[in-house]
């Protein structure tokens, strides 16, 4: 899972050729089925038409960047009508208050979660009688411009933290699992993922982590685990590693 917060403004990666196609610039928010559909992109070089990426279309997200197969995963709002329709719907959360069907107000939200696998919205973290608690998204009735509707029980279903939402079971089934927690987190599916699509790439620049020590050297042919030293050596060096392979 991931917060709106952690995915905006991160460096779009294309796995193919290791080039940045731009920055995440917003969600856009499908308010029928609940779900991040599209991230609009923010690049100097395109001022004039908007472009976006299918969420279908991501690979990973990563704590550093979301990853792409290549560039024919961007498109042109303009040439995709349903696609443009859903981000002049400006359907925001964050900074939206939550109200009930009856209209009662019960709070402001201050962020959501989103599965980085299907882009589903699982999760609202709302600000309500001083205290921040967590509500599923199983109870909203409408993601609204101005307004979330929810049920009149939303509020006697929140809760003080996020890992609350998840059922007793599935609770003590990740604890007693150490492996499934990380794969709950989305951590190992987007490491297994960029392994697969980076392995046998050749590096085009030596690769060095943090404290200035080479890790790869120019020419090699990455391995497993040349990719999970990366992975481990931090966001940046794992970045200039995509960056210089071909």
């Amino acid at each position: 899972m991931k917060k709106s917060a952690e995915i905006l403004a991160l460096p779009i990666i294309s796995i193919s050729d290791g080039s940045e196609i731009g920055k995440v610039k917003s969600l856009v928010v499908n308010p029928e089925k609940g779900s991040v559909d599209f991230l609009t992109i923010e690049h100097e070089d395109w001022q004039v038409s908007v472009k976006a990426i299918p969420f279908k279309k991501v690979v990973g997200i990563g704590e550093y960047a979301v990853t792409v197969e290549n560039e024919n995963a961007v498109i042109d709002l303009n040439e995709i009508p349903i696609a443009n329709q859903l981000v002049n719907k400006k359907i925001k959360i964050n900074d939206t208050r939550m109200m009930t069907r009856k209209g009662q107000m019960i709070g402001n939200i201050q962020e959501f979660y989103v599965d980085d696998e299907t882009g589903v919205i699982v999760s609202l973290q709302l600000h309500a009688h001083d205290h921040t608690f967590f509500l599923g998204t199983e109870h909203v009735l409408t993601f609204g411009k101005d307004i979330i509707i929810v049920n009149e029980d939303a509020a006697a279903n929140f809760k003080d933290s996020f890992d609350q939402l998840v059922s007793p079971d599935q609770a003590a089934e990740v604890e007693s699992n150490p492996v499934q927690l990380q794969q709950q987190q989305g951590l190992e599916t987007i490491k297994s993922k960029q392994t697969e699509l980076l392995a046998g790439k050749q590096v085009t620049e030596d690769i060095y982590n943090l404290e200035g020590r080479l890790l790869i050297p120019k020419g090699s042919s990455l391995t497993e685990s040349d990719i999970k030293a990366a992975q481990e050596a931090g966001p940046s060096v794992f970045v200039d590693l995509t960056m210089n392979i071909k």
